[in-house]
């Protein structure tokens, strides 16, 4: 007899616990495999956009994956109960995802998630007790069993199979979301309803060794600049000095950051997330800050920016970049040096901070605040433009609001990207 024709037992019970038709059961355990090597599958780009997105995956195929093997060992009432509670709310989870969004975006349903949440909710289905008196009872070693069991297992490992192509997926090349690693496509779709995209061609440094994502499959760099429009591939080709890894590692922050950062674009969203006015709209650029973010660890990733850079002339905010800020008090050497020229953190030293968190001045020619105000510890930022520029994607603000650069350093305009 097979583990999957022996009998299920409850420890100190006389009698059988499972009731099922013999060919349920393994029917069950393949549903369960199909769908946890799902989760297995795309665990890895959703770790690459989202550690916790990520993780969630994880979890979900080691839970389903465990199920499929005690249903296959030792099928109990509680295993039963447990496949149903697990799989409905992997599917809740899922359902929330394509209605209301996860972190502010709301994905299409694709060919893999489909098939995931079909096999969960056979699972979900086929647990129930009364339904599974109810069907006819078969042997596993009836031929047409046999068949029914094989020809299953075969469809099911198919589906899953075609699941992990990316043209079919939904998670491959074409489609596009938080933490993607493409640049020519995102700035054409900036703003457009887009899904997880993880793949993309690696351009390799010949002066470095090192492979760094690209939008040109070749990896080429332009040896012209042209200037920097959101709304169309992005390319900072053609600045002296700038390595492919360099310019590869910059359009990948602001293909990431046009893909991302549009879930801000109503100020009311952000406000709900935690973000608050600093006060200085009167300036005509309003920035609002989030505290959570800023206290992270995370940095760079437009799902939680520690700010937000609003234009609010003429009686309009428009969402216009992200403020990317190291954690509260590092120090301007400790930056990354992503980018390399194409981007400059700065610093805030002059200005002045009352108790609601808003500007209410600078210092003096001491460096220090007016009583009652403060200055708070110098923090790294920078900004990633989502609209045109004038010193391009990485400018600075000018005048009060230009912040400190590192001794040594010019101020950075990118006129040769700049709109």
């Amino acid at each position: 007899m097979s583990v999957l024709d022996a009998p299920a037992q409850v420890p100190g019970a006389d009698h059988q616990v499972s009731s099922e038709p013999a060919l349920l059961r393994p029917l069950l355990v393949i549903a369960g495999l199909g769908s946890a090597a799902i989760h297995f599958g795309f665990a890895p780009v959703h770790l690459q956009a989202n550690t916790t997105h990520g993780v969630f995956f994880l979890t979900v195929a080691w839970l389903q994956l465990a199920w499929a093997l005690a249903i296959a060992r030792r099928p109990t009432p509680l295993v039963y109960r447990l496949g149903i509670v697990l799989n409905a709310a992997v599917i809740g989870v899922w359902i929330v995802s394509r209605t209301v969004g996860i972190s502010g975006d709301v994905e299409p349903i694709a060919y893999s998630d489909g098939l995931a949440v079909a096999l969960q909710a056979f699972i979900i289905i086929g647990s129930f007790g009364p339904l599974a008196s109810r069907l006819p009872r078969t042997s596993l070693r009836d031929l047409t069993s046999g068949a029914v069991l094989g020809a299953s297992a075969l469809a099911v490992t198919a589906l899953v199979s075609v699941s992990m192509v990316p043209s079919v997926s939904g998670h491959g090349e074409g489609s596009q979301a938080h933490g993607a690693t493409t640049t020519e496509t995102a700035g054409a779709t900036a703003g457009a309803t887009v899904v997880h995209n993880h793949g993309e061609a690696a351009a390799t440094d010949a002066t470095t060794g090192t492979t760094a994502a690209h939008s040109d499959p070749a990896g080429h760099v332009s040896t012209v600049a042209v200037p920097y429009d959101p709304a169309l591939p992005i390319d900072l080709g053609g600045t002296e000095g700038v390595t492919k890894k360099e310019q590869a590692e910059a359009e990948n922050i602001i293909a990431n950051t046009l893909i991302g950062l549009p879930q801000w674009e109503d100020q009311a969203v952000a406000e709900a997330a935690g973000f608050r006015s600093i006060g200085d709209g009167l300036t005509g650029t309003e920035h609002l800050v989030n505290q959570e973010f800023m206290d992270d660890d995370t940095i760079l990733d437009p799902d939680k920016p520690e700010s937000l850079v609003y234009d609010v002339k003429n009686g309009v905010k428009t969402l216009s970049a992200a403020m990317y800020m190291m954690k509260t008090g590092t120090p301007l050497a400790d930056v990354p040096k992503t980018g390399g020229s194409l981007m400059q953190w700065h610093t805030h030293q002059n200005l002045c901070y009352n108790s609601e968190g808003r500007v209410s001045g600078i210092t003096n020619s001491k460096g220090e605040c007016r009583p009652g105000l403060v200055k708070p510890p110098e923090t790294p930022m920078i900004h990633v433009w989502i609209r045109p520029h004038e010193c391009g994607p990485f400018a600075a603000l000018e005048g009060i609001g230009a912040g400190a650069i590192a001794p040594g350093e010019t101020r950075l305009c990118d006129a040769d990207h700049g709109a």
